[in-house]
């Protein structure tokens, strides 16, 4: 899809409330918007960044069809979202973090303030994305801090930029795209811009346990040219559904891909929820291929949407006495 496609939306009314201080578009410059010709003033700023329910597909493409590392996925925006505060402190070049504990949102920050020349600070976060469960809880982090201080300076920074630090850090998904995109996380760098997701639920369970993305990647081995060739078709046809807002398809393509997975990270309650989804009619099953999560796909617009719920959540409590549903965000196709 083009970079029109892209910008579009960037400026869609879903999106852009997140997305004011960054572009997609020319070099890894930061850009300062001052005023009158004099520095931007300096102010404090909250910024948000979604996460994403596992992966609509993830896996490993032909060696020759793309640059660079062949590992790829395809994000599942949900509208669960962490948030960034951060205050400046004049002088200064550190940047304190609250949790003490985000230390992957400390560095991105302390390599940011660099970056832009400008100064350290107290950040702060919150989010209401799980750690460690495959809902790209850190990205999110990272993501929320490069826009809060671009906001604090009144700059706009290249999506670039922020792919460049963040791929210093960890494998990250692609959640500073305003949609889903095919992303090659290792690297950080975007392969496709597909669109936006059609209105679906998922009712997620939690295996329990959690899963550090750096660990989970180290152990990843490569895999057979037919296998490569599986995950090929299987992106192209999530192109042509994404843009259609095909969900019978975009429910086929994740079960498919959650099959494929079971290879590598099996998840033990997968067959009962394809059982279940299967018995509900519902679009067919995801998963955080480097999580603890399992969901069930529904079609929020389909005139069965009320009974398949009901349905789904009653047969998951067994596997998760507290099973959560989810929101995708969805902006203009």
């Amino acid at each position: 899809m083009s970079t029109r496609k892209l910008l579009e939306a960037a400026a869609d009314e879903v999106w852009k409330p997140y997305i004011s201080h960054q572009r997609f578009d020319g070099a890894d410059a930061a850009q300062i918007f001052a005023e009158d010709g004099h520095q931007p003033r300096i102010h404090s700023s909250d910024a948000l960044c979604c996460g994403t329910f596992g992966e609509l597909l993830q896996g490993q493409l032909p060696v020759a069809s793309v640059p660079c590392d062949p590992h790829f996925l395809v994000t599942m925006p949900i509208a669960l979202f962490a948030r960034a505060h951060f205050m400046p402190i004049a002088g200064s070049r550190l940047v304190t973090v609250y949790p003490s504990h985000k230390v992957k949102a400390k560095r991105l920050a302390e390599d940011l303030v660099i970056a832009l020349g400008v100064s350290g600070g107290i950040l702060l976060l919150e989010s209401e994305l799980p750690e460690g469960k495959g809902l790209a809880s850190s990205s999110a982090d990272l993501v929320a801090t490069a826009r809060s201080i671009a906001g604090c300076f009144k700059r706009t920074i290249r999506t670039s930029l922020i792919e460049k630090l963040m791929a210093d850090i960890e494998p990250s998904d692609g959640v500073m795209y305003p949609g889903v995109v095919a992303y090659q996380q290792r690297s950080c760098s975007l392969l496709s811009f597909l669109g936006q997701m059609p209105p679906l639920a998922i009712v997620g369970i939690d295996e329990g346990g959690t899963v550090e993305t750096l660990d989970y990647d180290q152990r990843r081995g490569e895999i057979s040219a037919s296998r490569r060739a599986e995950y090929q078709e299987l992106l192209d046809r999530a192109q042509i559904a994404i843009a259609r807002g095909d969900t019978a398809t975009i429910g086929k393509i994740a079960t498919a891909s959650a099959l494929l997975h079971q290879e590598q990270t099996p998840k033990k309650h997968l067959n009962s929820m394809l059982q279940i989804s299967e018995a509900a009619g519902s679009l067919g099953v995801i998963v955080a291929h480097s999580g603890t999560m399992i969901g069930i796909l529904l079609d929020r617009m389909a005139a069965e949407f009320p009974r398949q719920l009901r349905s789904v959540l009653a047969d998951v409590s067994p596997f998760d006495n507290s099973p959560k549903i989810y929101r995708t965000m969805s902006g203009r196709r």
